[in-house]
């Protein structure tokens, strides 16, 4: 999807949970001193001003061992990975991205893996795994796979030109597998050797892929990758696909030295997909047996999973129409399949897919469902539904099972809309809900497959986040990274100029609450002060909550700007009534409810009425045009970032969703882009757009723009050569938006 992109995601007793941060006070005097400005070069240099964030922090089978990836002090986009003993605290590096790196160019299929996983700019260690038997670590590194032992000895098991994708340890440890050159290989593991590799496959070229996850199933369905290993190492499931019928887009990626021309597959809107099938073969790729999909191909192949005693494969079936989604269980020795159960959108409406369902060994299986109106979890066994959660919140994801006591761990925003905590239900007890975490926060919580320990991350508008080892009843059992804001901290000097956000609820047209965040300077008596008005607006994102916001919006206030945010209906994580107003109608209800947001601002006494600026990147670039479209005069100025501007030229998955086929649904697509209306705008527009943009494609830009010129409107606009979907982080890019908006609104007389 047009991912955002946006600036800023019953008590337990005292003991069962960290302490509560305190809220940022004055430092003292003898800390004054260290008070600094904050710098726009600041914001954007080393190390990063949150404090050094651990990533994809894992813990060892045996949870002995904590491991994580981290950056470097000076250069916060490489990371490498770390180990932490939990029982003593020892720390040390286990892979060192820089010694063991070969500094190669990756292949062009994993930079844009990279860029759909939006970890375009990050450099060194990306992604590791444990092995089953805690011994070692596997781990890619500049498009080769290195195995790491726990005593810093690393192991290199390929050096070849083309690139390993989707890297895995089998379950039981026999193999490591991977992709190269569009087919599956798999190589025997033992003691500190390895055996030979042995392809799979063999006829993965042109248009045809092994073992890999297609460009929609990436960027919008949330798969990562095209092959599952059975418990015990017998089989794999392995996706084929063929992008033959996927139209091409000749994809200039126009760089500062040159350009490249790709002929990108891509399945625009209305256009056709792959064709996916599916297949059962053993781990020396002998005894291949084709899984039946059923009679139409049209389809989306949305999650494969296998049971856990691998005697059959579980896979969720969805249709073209996003409708209806099919859990088929399939016999893996012949590829048969029946349908388990099916989940069915009403008539305006589509079926979210998640990823908060779990195989159970009694045969049973934990789903996540919004049937009634709200995501919630529910156990399937013996062809019978328990519901087990309840109420007008939504469950936001499944963390883990503690299948001995039949307890679920999960996040949800049971308690506030604008925080994330974890909590427990037992599926002996449905609806009994307990939370875990501390009210005043947002959290994110991982677990280890027994659910004995869980690694907890959060932050709050005045603490950015701290992640803990706690037991499952939420008791922590020692700081991973307590990152406190004291001397030494990078944020420490800025400290006593920070400003903590209020929140509040407007209402939408319908009676919905909307919920606002607004930073402001120190407020003078009398004064006005311009609004920088940033919003996404797009679904499956919330903008608005109890988190760590990025500095950049601090630096936006000791500038003199107000910071606005709005979650307009369209929404995620407020049910399907509030989410679904969007159903093939793209760029109306947001821009209504957004208006809401800047109508009230005008009325304050201490905002500027005339100097709001609105500021959107991906679907807020797209909202961006949208809300100067439709509200002229409104808005002193527009920023769009990457806006996605007839969206016939964006993707099937994500686009079909929600507006349906382009020559069913035509006049809903004709209402919806932004093309059409350009002429409408009267405000001062900026465009911005990186021009090796691979999601949002070029061609949405550069469409507006010559229909702007066509009209004769007057605007601005910047290219960035080299740049992809992720260009918006730049400092230019940021240099470039705040020149534009002092110009055309703060110091605009």
């Amino acid at each position: 999807m047009p991912k955002p992109w946006t600036l800023a995601g019953v008590m337990l007793a005292a003991m069962a949970v960290p302490a509560m941060a305190a809220e940022p006070t004055a430092p003292a005097a003898a800390e004054a001193v260290m008070a600094q400005k904050l710098t726009l070069e600041r914001v954007f240099a080393s190390p990063d001003l949150a404090g050094s964030q651990p990533k994809l922090l894992k813990l060892s089978p045996d949870g002995g061992l904590l491991t994580s990836l981290r950056p470097r002090p000076a250069e916060k986009d490489r990371y490498d990975l770390w180990a932490r003993d939990t029982r003593t605290g020892k720390e040390w590096m286990l892979v060192d991205s820089k010694k063991f790196g070969t500094g190669a160019e990756l292949s062009e299929a994993e930079k844009m893996q990279r860029e759909r996983a939006r970890i375009g700019a990050a450099k060194g260690i990306v992604a590791y795994e444990w092995s089953p038997d805690g011994k070692s670590i596997l781990v890619p590194l500049d498009g080769d796979l290195y195995l790491a032992s726990l005593d810093g000895q690393v192991t290199r098991l390929t050096a070849t030109a083309g690139g390993e994708l989707n890297p895995k340890i089998s379950p039981a440890g026999g193999f490591v597998s991977f992709v190269r050159d569009q087919n599956l290989f798999v190589q025997p593991l033992g003691g500190s050797a390895t055996g030979r590799e042995l392809a799979l496959t063999h006829d993965g070229a042109g248009t045809v892929h092994w073992g890999e996850a297609e460009f929609v199933a990436q960027e919008e369905i949330g798969r990562r990758t095209g092959y599952w290993w059975s418990p015990g190492d017998k089989r794999l499931a392995v996706e084929k696909f063929d992008e033959a019928p996927v139209g091409v887009v000749t994809r200039a990626a126009i760089g500062a030295n040159g350009t490249k021309v790709f002929d990108q597959r891509y399945p625009a809107a209305g256009t056709p997909n792959v064709l996916v099938e599916l297949y059962v073969m053993n781990a020396d790729g002998s005894g291949r047996v084709k899984v039946d999909l059923g009679a139409e191909t049209d389809i989306y192949l949305a999650r494969v999973d296998w049971t856990p005693d691998g005697r059959s494969l579980l896979v969720q079936r969805q249709n073209r129409d996003q409708t209806v989604l099919d859990m088929l269980r399939v016999d893996p020795a012949t590829g048969k399949s029946t349908v388990l159960f099916s989940e069915k959108s009403g008539p305006r409406s589509w079926v979210n897919l998640s990823d908060g369902y779990r195989p159970l060994k009694d045969g049973g299986l934990i789903w996540t469902s919004e049937r009634d109106g709200y995501a919630h979890l529910y156990l399937f066994k013996g062809g019978t539904w328990t519901q087990l959660t309840k109420g007008p919140w939504v469950v936001t994801g499944l963390i883990g099972f503690d299948e001995a006591k039949g307890r679920i761990f999960f996040t949800g925003n049971k308690d506030d809309v604008l925080e994330q905590h974890v909590y427990t239900v037992d599926i002996a007890r449905p609806n009994f809900i307990s939370r875990r975490t501390n009210p005043g926060w947002w959290h994110s919580a991982t677990m280890d497959v027994g659910a004995t320990r869980m690694i907890v991350s959060r932050s709050n508008p005045s603490q950015p986040t701290q992640t803990y080892l706690a037991n499952p009843e939420g008791l922590l059992l020692s700081w991973i990274n307590e990152n406190p804001i004291v001397a030494g901290h990078p944020y420490f000097p800025f400290l006593q100029q920070h400003r903590v956000p209020t929140f509040g609820t407007l209402k939408a047209a319908d009676g919905s609450d909307l919920h606002y965040e607004m930073l402001t300077p120190v407020l003078e008596p009398g004064r006005k002060y311009p609004v920088f008005f940033e919003h996404y607006g797009g679904p499956h994102a919330q903008t608005v909550s109890r988190n760590w916001g990025t500095p950049l919006h601090q630096y936006l206030v000791s500038q003199g700007w107000i910071v606005f945010q709005i979650d307009n209906r369209g929404s995620a994580n407020r049910g399907t009534a509030f989410e679904d107003q969007i159903f093939r109608a793209m760029g109306s209800v947001e821009v209504e409810d957004q208006l809401t947001g800047a109508t009230w601002l005008k009325q304050q006494p201490f905002v500027d009425a005339g100097k709001i600026a609105t500021y959107g990147w991906s679907y807020g670039g797209y909202m961006t045009l949208k809300m100067l479209e439709a509200n002229p005069g409104v808005y002193a100025a527009g920023v769009s970032g990457a806006p996605v501007t007839k969206w016939e030229l964006y993707d099937t998955h994500y686009t079909e969703r929600y507006m349906g086929d382009p020559i069913k649904d035509a006049k809903a697509y004709a209402k919806s882009d932004a093309i059409d209306d350009a002429a409408k705008i009267t405000d001062p527009l900026l465009l911005i757009h990186g021009m090796a943009d691979d999601n949002v494609v070029l061609d949405n830009t550069t469409a507006f723009a010559a229909k702007m010129q066509a009209e004769n409107v007057p605007f601005e606009m910047m290219l960035y050569p080299g740049k992809t979907h992720s260009a918006g982080r730049d400092i230019h890019v940021w240099t470039t938006i705040l020149k534009f908006l002092d110009r055309e609104v703060k110091n605009k007389r």
